[in-house]
C-alpha cells in the first residue's frame, strides 16, 4: 500500500512514526525547503506525552523541557484564583511538559528520517492539486520556486498540511477560518522563575486581557533564568484580524497590561524582555460533516482547526495519528479504515473545538470575574465559590479534551 502524507508537522510525522511502527511504509510530502527550529513554547499533555511515549521519543523530550508542576490561575490584579496539580504530580503516568515547539519537531524529524530512511521524508513539496479515481490518489506538487515537480501516485492521502490545508480546500473551496475577534501575540523572555519555575500560569480574561506564561528551559544563560513562554490574548472587534506574516509590534498590545505589575510578577518587564514577538489571530474553522473523500481524509489542524487554548492542538493531532495508524495496521480496505477513522475522532475533535470557543480552561478565571462583578474581591475567592466548584470546571475540560484521569 503506497500512502502519501501531505505535510511534515507534528501531526504529519507521528502518523509517519506510527505507521513505521506498525510495520507500514508511506512517504512524506513537505512544503519548507528545509526543517528548521520555529514557533515558541507548546505545553505537551500527558495524553500527548502517552502517544510521544508509545512512538519511543519521552527519553528524547524530557530532559529537553520542563515537566510542569501545577497549573495557576489569577486574575488581572494578581489575585489568586485557583492552583491544581498537573501531570505526574497530579497522579497521571505521564509528565505534563512545556518546550520549546522547535525542538519537539526536530525530534520527531530526526526520528522519522532515522526510521523511515531521508528518502521517505520529501521537502520543498507543496502540495496544489489532488484528483483520485477508483484505484488511486494523483498528487500535484510545486516547489518554493513555483516550479513543477513529478506528480505522485498513492493508494491512500492524508491531508497534514495544517489550519489553511491545500488538500482540504478542494473538497470545501469556499470555506474560510472563522474570526472572532481575538488577536494574540507571544513572544519568549530570558526572566527569573517565576513562583516554583514548573508553574503554568493564567492570568486574566480575554475581554479584559489574558495572559499564559510557562518556563520552556531551564537554566538557559547559566545563571539560573529560565526561557520563559507567554502569550498574550484580547477580544478587540473593532479591529480586524491581525496579520499571519509580520513580527508583532508591542504597542499593539503592551498598553492593555501595563498596570499588571504584582509582588510576585511585573508582567510588562516581562513581555519588554522578549527576543521576539509573533503575532497571530485567533482563528479556526466550524466543524464540517466529512473528512474523508474516497481516498482522502484529513488530520490535525487540516481535520479540525481549534483554538489554541488548553494545549489541545498538538495532543488531538497525535491523538488522530495514533488511532489512524491503528486502523490501518489491520490490513483490509483502506478507504474503509479511513471512514472507521473519521467516525471515531470526528466527533470527538468537534467538541474540543466548541469547547475551546465557550468554556476553555480559562474559564475558571471568566467565573471569578463575574462573580466579582469584574472588580478586585475582598478577602479571598473562597468568598465567591468554592474550590470544589473551580475543580468541576476544571474536570469539565480535561473530560472534553480527553485527558481526564481515570479514576481507580
Amino acid at each position: 500500500m503506497r500512502i502519501a502524507i501531505v505535510g511534515g508537522g507534528i501531526g504529519g510525522l507521528a502518523l509517519a512514526l506510527g505507521l513505521h511502527q506498525q510495520g507500514i511504509a508511506c512517504d512524506v510530502y513537505e512544503q519548507a525547503p528545509a526543517l528548521k527550529e520555529l514557533g515558541v513554547g507548546i505545553t505537551l499533555l500527558p495524553h500527548a506525552m502517552r502517544e510521544l511515549a508509545a512512538l519511543g521519543l519521552q527519553p528524547q523530550l524530557e530532559p529537553q523541557g520542563i515537566e510542569n508542576l501545577e497549573s495557576v490561575f489569577f486574575n488581572r490584579w494578581g489575585q489568586f484564583v485557583y492552583r491544581e496539580a498537573r501531570g505526574r504530580h497530579a497522579g497521571y503516568a505521564f509528565p505534563e511538559l512545556g518546550m520549546h515547539r522547535g525542538k519537539l519537531h526536530t525530534t520527531m524529524a530526526r526520528a522519522a528520517t532515522e526510521r523511515l530512511g531521508a528518502q521517505a521524508i520529501h521537502l520543498d513539496h507543496r502540495c496544489v492539486a489532488v484528483s483520485q479515481d477508483a484505484q488511486q490518489v494523483t498528487l500535484s506538487f510545486v516547489n518554493a520556486k513555483g516550479q513543477a515537480l513529478a506528480p505522485v501516485q498513492a493508494d491512500i492521502v492524508i491531508a497534514c498540511d495544517g489550519v489553511n490545508s491545500a488538500v482540504r480546500r478542494q473538497f470545501y473551496p469556499q470555506e474560510q477560518v472563522a474570526f472572532g475577534g481575538i488577536n494574540t501575540w507571544r513572544g519568549v523572555s530570558v526572566h527569573k522563575p517565576i513562583l516554583t519555575g514548573r508553574s503554568y500560569l493564567r492570568i486574566g480574561t480575554v475581554d479584559t486581557g489574558k495572559i499564559v506564561i510557562y518556563p520552556i528551559v531551564d537554566n538557559v544563560d547559566g545563571q539560573g533564568n529560565q526561557l520563559i513562554n507567554w502569550t498574550t490574548e484580547i477580544r478587540q472587534p473593532q479591529r480586524g484580524m491581525n496579520d499571519w506574516n509580520r513580527p508583532g509590534r508591542m504597542e499593539d498590545f503592551l498598553p492593555i497590561y501595563q498596570d499588571w505589575t504584582f509582588d510576585w510578577l511585573d508582567v510588562p518587564q516581562l513581555i519588554r524582555q522578549s527576543r521576539e514577538i509573533l503575532e497571530y489571530p485567533m482563528v479556526d474553522k466550524d466543524p464540517v460533516a466529512a473528512w474523508t473523500f474516497g481516498r482522502v481524509t484529513f488530520l490535525g489542524d487540516a481535520a479540525h482547526p481549534m483554538y489554541p487554548r488548553g494545549s489541545n492542538g498538538s495532543a488531538q493531532a497525535l491523538l488522530d495519528a495514533a488511532a489512524l495508524s491503528r486502523l490501518l495496521a489491520r490490513g483490509g480496505d483502506a478507504p474503509a479504515a479511513l471512514k472507521e477513522y473519521e467516525a471515531l475522532r470526528l466527533p470527538a475533535t468537534a467538541k474540543v473545538v466548541e469547547t475551546n470557543r465557550t468554556v476553555p480552561p480559562d474559564f475558571i478565571i471568566m467565573k471569578a470575574d463575574e462573580l466579582s462583578g469584574g472588580k478586585p474581591f475582598p478577602g479571598t475567592i473562597d468568598d465567591l465559590i468554592s474550590p470544589q466548584e473551580l475543580a468541576r470546571i476544571s474536570e469539565h475540560y480535561k473530560q472534553v479534551a480527553g485527558f481526564a484521569l481515570e479514576k481507580k
